[in-house]
Protein backbone atom coordinates (compact mmCIF):
# COMPACT_ATOMS: atom_id res chain seq x y z
CA UNK A 1 0.00 0.00 0.00
CA UNK A 2 1.76 3.14 -1.14
CA UNK A 3 1.84 6.20 1.20
CA UNK A 4 3.20 9.76 0.90
CA UNK A 5 5.16 11.84 3.19
CA UNK A 6 4.02 15.21 3.85
CA UNK A 7 6.10 17.19 6.30
CA UNK A 8 5.24 15.67 9.57
CA UNK A 9 2.65 13.33 8.87
CA UNK A 10 2.08 9.87 5.99
CA UNK A 11 -1.39 10.32 3.80
CA UNK A 12 -2.86 7.08 2.52
CA UNK A 13 -5.48 7.34 -0.62
CA UNK A 14 -8.73 5.71 -0.48
CA UNK A 15 -7.39 2.14 -0.31
CA UNK A 16 -5.22 3.38 3.29
CA UNK A 17 -8.93 3.51 4.93
CA UNK A 18 -8.69 -0.01 5.71
CA UNK A 19 -6.28 0.12 7.96
CA UNK A 20 -8.48 2.19 9.65
CA UNK A 21 -11.57 0.55 10.00
CA UNK A 22 -9.50 -3.10 10.88
CA UNK A 23 -7.23 -1.75 13.43
CA UNK A 24 -8.03 1.79 14.20
CA UNK A 25 -4.43 3.15 11.93
CA UNK A 26 -4.58 6.71 11.21
CA UNK A 27 -7.47 9.50 11.06
CA UNK A 28 -9.71 9.73 8.46
CA UNK A 29 -9.11 12.85 6.06
CA UNK A 30 -12.02 13.36 3.10
CA UNK A 31 -11.40 9.92 1.12
CA UNK A 32 -8.32 8.84 2.68
CA UNK A 33 -5.97 8.80 5.75
CA UNK A 34 -3.66 10.73 7.51
CA UNK A 35 -0.82 8.87 9.88
CA UNK A 36 0.90 10.35 12.47
CA UNK A 37 4.44 9.64 12.35
CA UNK A 38 4.59 6.90 14.89
CA UNK A 39 2.32 5.05 12.99
CA UNK A 40 4.16 5.30 9.90
CA UNK A 41 6.88 4.48 10.87
CA UNK A 42 5.76 1.67 13.01
CA UNK A 43 3.45 0.52 9.75
CA UNK A 44 6.68 0.63 7.62
CA UNK A 45 8.55 -1.37 9.81
CA UNK A 46 6.11 -4.14 9.61
CA UNK A 47 6.02 -3.69 6.21
CA UNK A 48 1.95 -2.65 5.78
CA UNK A 49 2.99 0.42 3.61
CA UNK A 50 5.56 1.67 1.42
CA UNK A 51 6.73 5.29 0.90
CA UNK A 52 8.83 5.84 -2.17
CA UNK A 53 12.61 7.29 -1.47
CA UNK A 54 12.15 6.14 2.05
CA UNK A 55 12.62 3.37 4.04
CA UNK A 56 12.96 2.39 7.64
CA UNK A 57 15.33 4.33 9.22
CA UNK A 58 15.54 7.43 6.36
CA UNK A 59 12.06 7.79 7.78
CA UNK A 60 13.32 7.13 11.41
CA UNK A 61 16.01 10.01 10.82
CA UNK A 62 13.64 12.38 9.25
CA UNK A 63 11.27 12.64 11.98
CA UNK A 64 14.12 12.90 14.25
CA UNK A 65 13.98 16.01 13.50
CA UNK A 66 11.45 16.08 16.64
CA UNK A 67 13.89 15.32 19.59
CA UNK A 68 11.07 13.58 21.10
CA UNK A 69 10.26 11.14 18.08
CA UNK A 70 12.29 7.86 19.11
CA UNK A 71 10.80 7.79 22.48
CA UNK A 72 7.63 8.39 21.19
CA UNK A 73 7.93 5.58 18.46
CA UNK A 74 9.43 3.15 21.15
CA UNK A 75 5.96 3.78 23.55
CA UNK A 76 3.83 3.36 20.56
CA UNK A 77 5.17 0.02 19.07
CA UNK A 78 5.22 -1.44 22.70
CA UNK A 79 1.92 -0.62 23.15
CA UNK A 80 0.58 -1.84 19.28
CA UNK A 81 2.87 -4.97 20.13
CA UNK A 82 0.73 -5.79 23.40
CA UNK A 83 -2.52 -5.83 21.08
CA UNK A 84 -3.59 -2.38 21.89
CA UNK A 85 -5.04 0.25 19.22
CA UNK A 86 -3.14 3.75 19.82
CA UNK A 87 -4.14 7.05 18.90
CA UNK A 88 -1.92 10.24 19.32
CA UNK A 89 -3.55 13.04 21.96
CA UNK A 90 -5.16 14.36 23.76
CA UNK A 91 -1.71 13.95 26.21
CA UNK A 92 0.99 11.99 23.85
CA UNK A 93 -1.68 8.77 23.13
CA UNK A 94 -4.75 7.60 23.76
CA UNK A 95 -4.95 3.85 24.02
CA UNK A 96 -8.05 1.79 23.36
CA UNK A 97 -9.46 -1.86 25.60
CA UNK A 98 -7.68 -4.89 23.64
CA UNK A 99 -10.38 -5.80 21.39
CA UNK A 100 -11.17 -1.99 20.59
CA UNK A 101 -10.25 0.50 18.12
CA UNK A 102 -11.01 4.37 17.41
CA UNK A 103 -14.72 4.65 16.11
CA UNK A 104 -15.93 1.73 17.52
CA UNK A 105 -14.65 0.88 21.15
CA UNK A 106 -13.63 2.75 24.07
CA UNK A 107 -10.08 3.95 25.71
CA UNK A 108 -8.82 3.03 28.14
CA UNK A 109 -5.89 5.19 29.30
CA UNK A 110 -4.20 8.48 28.74
CA UNK A 111 -0.15 8.29 28.06
CA UNK A 112 2.30 10.65 28.46
CA UNK A 113 6.28 9.88 27.47
CA UNK A 114 8.85 10.77 29.40
CA UNK A 115 12.43 10.14 29.39
CA UNK A 116 14.36 9.11 32.37
CA UNK A 117 16.09 12.28 32.22
CA UNK A 118 12.51 14.97 32.31
CA UNK A 119 11.63 16.36 35.72
CA UNK A 120 7.98 15.95 36.50
CA UNK A 121 5.78 19.28 36.72
CA UNK A 122 3.39 18.25 39.81
CA UNK A 123 0.89 21.16 38.61
CA UNK A 124 0.65 19.86 35.25
CA UNK A 125 0.80 16.25 36.40
CA UNK A 126 -1.90 17.17 38.69
CA UNK A 127 -3.83 19.35 36.09
CA UNK A 128 -3.83 15.92 32.92
CA UNK A 129 -4.40 13.35 35.85
CA UNK A 130 -7.44 15.14 36.58
CA UNK A 131 -8.58 15.47 33.20
CA UNK A 132 -7.94 11.93 32.48
CA UNK A 133 -10.14 10.95 35.80
CA UNK A 134 -12.65 12.84 34.56
CA UNK A 135 -13.19 11.48 31.19
CA UNK A 136 -12.89 7.65 33.25
CA UNK A 137 -9.43 6.57 31.27
CA UNK A 138 -6.55 5.57 33.84
CA UNK A 139 -3.25 8.09 33.80
CA UNK A 140 -0.07 6.70 32.45
CA UNK A 141 3.46 8.16 32.17
CA UNK A 142 5.43 6.09 29.82
CA UNK A 143 9.12 6.25 31.25
CA UNK A 144 12.00 5.22 28.59
CA UNK A 145 15.16 4.90 29.64
CA UNK A 146 19.04 5.30 28.56
CA UNK A 147 18.83 2.13 27.63
CA UNK A 148 15.50 2.48 25.26
CA UNK A 149 13.58 0.47 27.55
CA UNK A 150 9.89 1.35 28.96
CA UNK A 151 8.62 1.06 32.35
CA UNK A 152 4.76 2.36 32.82
CA UNK A 153 3.19 4.07 35.99
CA UNK A 154 -0.24 4.49 36.55
CA UNK A 155 -1.01 7.62 38.66
CA UNK A 156 -3.89 8.73 41.01
CA UNK A 157 -4.73 11.86 42.12
CA UNK A 158 -6.64 10.68 44.70
CA UNK A 159 -8.30 11.09 48.54
CA UNK A 160 -6.79 9.34 51.26
CA UNK A 161 -7.97 6.29 53.09
CA UNK A 162 -10.30 6.01 55.74
CA UNK A 163 -7.80 6.99 59.06
CA UNK A 164 -8.67 6.26 63.35
CA UNK A 165 -10.64 9.36 64.50
CA UNK A 166 -8.64 11.64 66.35
CA UNK A 167 -8.18 11.85 70.04
CA UNK A 168 -8.68 15.08 72.11
CA UNK A 169 -5.58 16.46 73.08
CA UNK A 170 -4.64 17.42 76.68
CA UNK A 171 -3.05 20.83 77.64
CA UNK A 172 1.02 20.65 77.78
CA UNK A 173 3.43 22.90 78.67
CA UNK A 174 6.48 21.77 76.84
CA UNK A 175 10.72 23.21 77.54
CA UNK A 176 12.32 23.67 74.82
CA UNK A 177 15.88 21.57 74.77
CA UNK A 178 17.35 23.08 71.14
CA UNK A 179 14.86 22.25 68.59
CA UNK A 180 13.24 19.91 70.54
CA UNK A 181 11.12 20.39 74.04
CA UNK A 182 9.80 17.90 76.93
CA UNK A 183 6.33 17.57 78.01
CA UNK A 184 5.20 15.46 80.97
CA UNK A 185 1.83 14.33 80.55
CA UNK A 186 -0.06 13.25 83.17
CA UNK A 187 -0.59 9.14 83.30
CA UNK A 188 -4.10 9.81 82.41
CA UNK A 189 -3.24 12.01 79.65
CA UNK A 190 -0.96 9.84 78.15
CA UNK A 191 -3.15 7.17 75.97
CA UNK A 192 -4.38 10.54 74.25
CA UNK A 193 -0.33 11.78 72.96
CA UNK A 194 0.03 8.43 72.01
CA UNK A 195 0.79 9.19 67.98
CA UNK A 196 3.03 12.27 69.32
CA UNK A 197 6.46 12.20 70.59
CA UNK A 198 9.39 9.72 71.87
CA UNK A 199 9.31 8.37 75.55
CA UNK A 200 12.63 9.61 77.02
CA UNK A 201 11.90 7.96 80.23
CA UNK A 202 8.43 7.08 82.04
CA UNK A 203 7.72 10.57 82.62
CA UNK A 204 8.90 12.33 79.39
CA UNK A 205 8.21 12.79 76.02
CA UNK A 206 10.09 14.50 73.35
CA UNK A 207 8.82 16.31 70.36
CA UNK A 208 9.74 17.07 67.48
CA UNK A 209 9.60 20.56 65.71
CA UNK A 210 6.61 19.72 63.36
CA UNK A 211 4.94 18.18 66.36
CA UNK A 212 5.55 21.34 68.54
CA UNK A 213 4.50 23.51 65.76
CA UNK A 214 1.07 21.21 65.13
CA UNK A 215 0.56 21.26 68.80
CA UNK A 216 1.32 25.01 69.26
CA UNK A 217 -1.06 26.18 66.70
CA UNK A 218 -3.88 23.98 68.10
CA UNK A 219 -3.45 25.77 71.03
CA UNK A 220 -2.80 22.77 73.15
CA UNK A 221 0.88 23.54 73.83
CA UNK A 222 3.16 26.40 75.58
CA UNK A 223 6.89 26.82 75.00
CA UNK A 224 9.01 27.49 77.82
CA UNK A 225 12.96 27.74 78.15
CA UNK A 226 14.81 28.58 81.31
CA UNK A 227 14.21 32.03 80.71
CA UNK A 228 10.31 31.63 80.57
CA UNK A 229 8.17 31.64 77.80
CA UNK A 230 8.38 31.44 74.01
CA UNK A 231 6.45 32.80 71.43
CA UNK A 232 5.85 30.33 68.85
CA UNK A 233 7.03 32.96 65.69
CA UNK A 234 10.56 32.71 67.49
CA UNK A 235 10.55 29.01 67.52
CA UNK A 236 9.86 28.77 63.49
CA UNK A 237 12.27 31.33 62.63
CA UNK A 238 14.82 29.16 64.56
CA UNK A 239 14.15 25.64 63.41
CA UNK A 240 13.40 27.62 59.33
CA UNK A 241 16.83 29.31 59.25
CA UNK A 242 18.41 25.01 59.86
CA UNK A 243 15.36 23.68 57.91
CA UNK A 244 14.66 25.32 54.40
CA UNK A 245 11.86 22.42 53.90
CA UNK A 246 9.97 23.78 57.04
CA UNK A 247 6.91 25.68 55.36
CA UNK A 248 5.70 23.13 52.83
CA UNK A 249 6.57 19.94 55.18
CA UNK A 250 4.17 21.86 58.22
CA UNK A 251 1.60 22.14 55.56
CA UNK A 252 1.16 18.51 54.53
CA UNK A 253 2.12 17.55 58.17
CA UNK A 254 -1.41 19.75 59.25
CA UNK A 255 -3.14 18.38 56.68
CA UNK A 256 -2.54 14.98 56.94
CA UNK A 257 -3.31 15.57 60.85
CA UNK A 258 -6.19 17.08 60.00
CA UNK A 259 -7.42 13.97 58.19
CA UNK A 260 -6.66 11.26 61.28
CA UNK A 261 -3.40 10.04 59.75
CA UNK A 262 -0.38 9.55 62.29
CA UNK A 263 3.06 11.17 60.30
CA UNK A 264 6.36 10.15 61.45
CA UNK A 265 9.55 10.89 60.38
CA UNK A 266 10.12 9.22 57.09
CA UNK A 267 14.14 9.49 57.06
CA UNK A 268 15.10 5.93 56.85
CA UNK A 269 13.24 5.64 53.97
CA UNK A 270 14.44 8.57 52.21
CA UNK A 271 11.69 10.87 52.40
CA UNK A 272 9.73 13.76 54.71
CA UNK A 273 6.86 11.12 56.15
CA UNK A 274 6.28 7.51 56.69
CA UNK A 275 2.41 7.28 57.28
CA UNK A 276 0.23 5.49 59.82
CA UNK A 277 -3.77 5.17 59.58
CA UNK A 278 -3.53 4.24 62.97
CA UNK A 279 -5.62 0.73 61.24
CA UNK A 280 -2.53 -1.50 61.39
CA UNK A 281 0.45 -1.10 63.00
CA UNK A 282 3.05 -0.65 60.49
CA UNK A 283 2.75 2.55 58.52
CA UNK A 284 1.68 2.46 54.86
CA UNK A 285 2.65 5.80 53.23
CA UNK A 286 5.53 7.37 52.34
CA UNK A 287 5.05 10.76 51.41
CA UNK A 288 7.24 13.57 50.51
CA UNK A 289 5.63 16.50 50.03
CA UNK A 290 6.82 19.28 46.88
CA UNK A 291 6.70 22.79 47.23
CA UNK A 292 4.85 24.77 44.52
CA UNK A 293 7.09 25.27 41.25
CA UNK A 294 9.33 22.38 42.49
CA UNK A 295 10.43 19.99 39.24
CA UNK A 296 11.18 16.29 40.76
CA UNK A 297 13.71 14.24 38.64
CA UNK A 298 11.96 11.33 37.15
CA UNK A 299 14.87 9.32 37.83
CA UNK A 300 14.50 10.11 41.41
CA UNK A 301 10.74 9.60 41.44
CA UNK A 302 11.59 6.07 39.92
CA UNK A 303 13.88 4.95 42.59
CA UNK A 304 11.29 6.64 45.72
CA UNK A 305 8.26 4.29 44.45
CA UNK A 306 11.23 1.21 43.58
CA UNK A 307 11.78 1.26 47.34
CA UNK A 308 7.85 2.50 48.67
CA UNK A 309 7.18 -1.22 46.79
CA UNK A 310 9.82 -2.99 48.22
CA UNK A 311 8.19 -2.29 52.24
CA UNK A 312 5.02 -3.04 51.00
CA UNK A 313 4.24 0.71 50.92
CA UNK A 314 2.49 3.29 49.21
CA UNK A 315 4.47 6.05 47.36
CA UNK A 316 2.56 9.61 47.55
CA UNK A 317 3.79 12.96 46.75
CA UNK A 318 2.32 16.02 48.11
CA UNK A 319 1.60 19.19 46.20
CA UNK A 320 -0.18 22.21 46.56
CA UNK A 321 -3.35 22.03 44.09
CA UNK A 322 -6.57 23.98 43.34
CA UNK A 323 -8.20 21.88 45.61
CA UNK A 324 -5.56 22.33 48.56
CA UNK A 325 -2.71 19.27 49.61
CA UNK A 326 -3.31 17.17 46.74
CA UNK A 327 -1.64 13.63 46.78
CA UNK A 328 -0.11 11.93 43.65
CA UNK A 329 0.41 8.19 43.91
CA UNK A 330 3.02 6.64 41.69
CA UNK A 331 2.91 3.12 41.26
CA UNK A 332 4.38 1.03 38.37
CA UNK A 333 2.05 -0.93 36.21
CA UNK A 334 1.60 -4.07 33.50
CA UNK A 335 -0.11 -3.10 30.33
Amino acid sequence: MKARLDGVSVRLGSEGRSLYDQSGYGRPEGSGLRLSPEEACYLLSRKRIEIPGYDFDQLSAHFAKNPEFLRTFLVYRDLRERGYAVQTGPQDFRVFRRGHKPGSGQSQYMVRVLSERDVVDFSLLIKETTSSTHMRKQHILAIVDDESELTYYEIKVQKLPAAVPKEPLPTLKGLLVGKSAFVCPREEERTHLASFGIALDDERLILSPLEIIYLARAGVLTLWNEEGPVRLDDFRALVADQDKELEQKMMVYTNLRQEGFIPRTGYKFGHHFRVYSGLKPHSEMLVHAVAPGDMVPMSSISRSVRLAHSVKKKMLFAAQGTAGIQYVEFARIKL
